[in-house]
């Protein structure tokens, strides 16, 4: 069975700085007509630096849709036509002050694709050197630094929260541990 639905009419609802929202009419696989709402995001980019010792260095910051401080890896949103691995590296730098001499690919995620269209992308850093941090002058972000197992922990115990942080965290794990 053919489970994918097909655009018949677009509709803009809000257009931001950050995200649109549109409301589309699909057909359904049975024929059918329905509604959905979904937000158009750029997508996103983010990165686990560990250093030579197994620590991870993960931020921590206020987010306006969780209401709450979370501690999570460096991330941005994707500027216009940019590489994901770019922008994992400059978030790592702006946010961190860290730059990395390898920089590994983790694949990426949807973190709520029943109505948002982004596209998380997930990077390890290795041969991590401290340089000058310069976050966005809108940015307040803390840096927080713990072993890979102590972090895994607390994924585990459920302490760190957020999707693409735990799973740059359990992958970099397994690939660490020679599970992949």
């Amino acid at each position: 069975m053919d489970l994918t639905e097909k655009t018949i009419t677009r509709n803009i609802i809000y257009e931001g700085k950050i995200f649109k929202v549109i409301k589309d009419t699909v057909q359904l696989p049975d024929q059918s007509l329905a509604a959905r709402e979904v937000v158009i995001h750029a997508g996103g980019a983010g990165i686990l630096p560990i250093d030579k010792d197994n620590n991870v260095t993960l931020v921590r910051q206020y987010r306006a849709g969780a209401s709450d401080v979370l501690t999570e890896i460096c991330a941005g949103k994707l500027e216009p036509g940019e590489d994901p691995r770019q922008c994992a590296v400059r978030e790592l730098e702006e946010e961190l002050g860290l730059r990395a001499e390898t920089v590994i690919p983790l694949g990426y995620i949807y973190p709520t694709p029943a109505y948002d269209s982004e596209r998380t992308y997930i990077f390890l850093a290795r041969g991590i050197t401290a340089v000058s941090a310069h976050p966005d002058r809108d940015e307040f972000v803390q840096p927080v630094k713990m072993t890979l197992n102590d972090a895994v922990k607390e994924v585990c115990d459920g302490k760190i929260t957020d999707a693409k942080t735990q799973t740059a965290l359990l992958r970099a794990e397994r690939i660490l541990s020679g599970k992949d």
